[in-house]
């Protein structure tokens, strides 16, 4: 018999429960109340996990727990976790809402900025290494006790950073500071994984490719660009909801133990397949 699988009487069902389940698992998603982030937050309470979605604005925090709430568990934690303080705030919301425990961290918070490369300010280029990189490393920093608490060997407690495809390869877009800290989020990753396996907390990545969001509004709003990009695309579609909250769901079971460093594109087949 399989180590960690039980033989499950249930049959096909019971078998595919044990291995893909996450029910009553907890979860952090930042970022998570709009585009991908919300996507997969929205997924994980589908699946029964209870989630903490955290963002810098108040009222979208709330917002999206009372939607959410409506499927499962949910509470938002409103903090800017591109600073010191805005990660104490989420590390002490992880300890009352969840008693300290924390299975799955998704550190998904991120932004974008676009300008000629004469012209890039210093401004954004910091904003971005703050919010994209930095952030990722203080949160995950900040919640090694809570994942620890959460570990064992059989099933580890799992880090899923969001990175993207501008970091695996060089698009037209001139998005210098998001492509650069997206690479670095890919190299954090493998970092993290090779130091914290042996603590039984997995990190992996995923790259997406192009999803429905604030970020990639300005291409998708425009119906020949879109059409454009959708050729591109070797699947001819943008990702939709299941496509990313199946891919979480899959790290954070029993049946996505056993990976760590990995760098996942979900995209379409436009970095492989072109």
């Amino acid at each position: 018999m399989t180590a960690g699988v039980s033989d499950c009487a249930g049959g096909p069902a019971a078998f595919t429960r044990e291995l893909f389940g996450i029910a009553g698992k907890t979860a952090l998603v930042t970022g998570g109340t709009s585009g991908i982030g919300e996507m997969i937050a929205e997924g994980l309470v589908h699946a029964g996990a209870r989630v903490v979605v955290s963002s810098r604005k108040p009222q979208a925090c709330a917002d999206t727990a009372a939607r959410l709430s409506e499927l499962g568990d949910c509470v938002g934690v409103p903090a800017d976790v591109s600073t010191s303080d805005g990660a104490g705030t989420v590390a002490r919301a992880v300890q009352d809402v969840f008693g300290g425990r924390l299975d799955v961290l998704v550190n998904n918070a991120g932004a974008t900025w676009g300008a000629p490369l004469a012209e890039y300010p210093d401004s954004a280029w910091d904003k971005l290494v703050n919010l994209n990189l930095t952030g990722v490393f203080r949160l995950t920093v900040a919640l090694l006790e809570n994942l620890r608490t959460a570990s064992s060997a059989e099933d580890p407690a799992r880090v899923i950073n969001i990175g993207s495809i501008a970091g695996l390869r060089v698009t037209s877009l001139e998005n210098y500071a998001y492509s650069s800290t997206k690479a670095a989020v890919h190299m954090l990753t493998k970092h993290l994984a090779a130091h914290l396996a042996g603590e039984n907390i997995t990190v992996n990545a995923i790259a997406p490719g192009y999803f429905e969001s604030r970020m990639s509004a300005f291409l998708l709003s425009d119906p020949v660009a879109r059409e454009q990009l959708e050729h591109d695309i070797p699947q001819g579609r943008t990702g939709t909801l299941p496509d990313i909250a199946g891919l979480v769901q899959f790290l954070s079971s029993r049946g996505g133990a056993y990976l760590t460093g990995a760098v996942v594109p979900l995209d379409g087949g436009t970095v492989d397949c072109t």
